[in-house]
């Protein structure tokens, strides 16, 4: 009993949206064969080994985009890691004319494409953890390289299913992913082809899905429909821990740090706030242990920073109340 309240005060005191300071930011490369893949680093202020949280951005984007997950999960004690994958970053528009731009966009999103991120990833993976035994660069002991989460949006949101379980049919995952305990997956995208089911029946980490009722990419793409975002979640096993939040209103763009021109509502200060809150809280449950952000996660914290209209499910097969 004493334990039960104990847990109870602890879940009722957990803040998944206080940070502190964080530690500064790195800039660095990584080479792989001849491609070089540009990594942004958040570090926290704390020393020592921490977990680390790994970001694919979107088709057209860098490493220097949604700043804002970023510098929150540093400021929550993550080593936060934002890749710029070559070829499907922004240099595939920033030379074109405007009327050309999205052709450019749509030209790059490629099986090619997808095969090159998904090494990328496991790049980064392996040269994190040689820099954090190398006594002479400054993420050495820095980094917790057993507890890794990946995240990513829209076409890295494609990635990171990639990377954490989804099954595709070009190459072979890598051991590298082995490393990823966890996945928060921003504009989840079902299988081009085949079954969704066939897909992602084979997800075995947990995973959380954030979309919103108007996530349609088309602006930018050939276009998912937001609809179409919510066929991942019934497709996960139930097997497996799944987590799906659905942002009222929220479009493609209210998951990165500006609006795009295709846009058509204004944007909900509350849904950045819901983002944070949501994957903070997953990322300490899942990559901490943490039993009063389980705890949050699991109960009546989620609805404490949603508003009414913002749908919130879960799937938590091993989930069972504290005696």
């Amino acid at each position: 009993m004493a334990w039960t309240i104990l847990l109870a005060a602890a879940a009722a005191a957990y803040d998944p949206l206080a940070t502190e300071a964080a530690g500064g930011e790195l800039d660095l490369v990584v080479a792989d064969g001849g491609r070089y893949v540009p990594v942004l680093v958040y570090l926290p202020a704390a020393d020592g080994p921490q977990p680390v949280v790994l970001f694919s951005h979107g088709m057209g984007g860098s490493r220097r985009g949604s700043t804002y997950l970023g510098r929150h999960w540093a400021g929550r004690g993550y080593v936060a890691v934002f890749l710029q994958h070559p070829g499907s970053d922004e240099s595939v528009w920033k030379d074109q004319p405007l009327r050309e731009r999205r052709a450019a966009l749509i030209a790059a999103a490629n099986v090619r494409q997808f095969q090159a991120r998904t090494r990328d990833v496991a790049a980064v993976l392996e040269r994190l953890a040689e820099w954090n035994a190398d006594d002479a660069h400054p993420l050495r002991g820095r980094l917790d390289m057993q507890n890794v989460g990946m995240s990513g949006h829209s076409f890295g949101a494609r990635t990171t299913q990639i990377v954490s379980g989804q099954t595709v049919p070009f190459g072979r995952p890598d051991s590298a992913f082995d490393r990823i305990k966890a996945a928060a997956i921003l504009s989840p995208s079902p299988p081009g082809r085949g079954s969704a089911d066939r897909a992602f029946g084979g997800v075995a980490k947990p995973w959380l899905l954030i979309t919103g009722t108007h996530d349609n990419d088309s602006g930018i793409g050939r276009g998912t429909p937001a609809e179409d975002r919510r066929k991942v979640y019934p497709a996960l096993p139930d097997t497996v821990t799944k987590y799906e939040l659905v942002l009222d209103k929220a479009e493609h763009s209210a998951f990165t740090d500006r609006r795009l021109s295709a846009d058509k509502v204004a944007r909900n200060p509350n849904h950045h706030r819901s983002v944070l809150a949501i994957s903070t809280a997953f990322w300490d449950a899942h990559l901490r242990g943490d039993a009063a952000a389980r705890k949050w996660l699991h109960g009546d914290g989620p609805r404490g920073v949603l508003e009414p209209d913002d749908l919130w499910q879960k799937n938590v097969p091993d989930d069972s109340p504290a005696e």
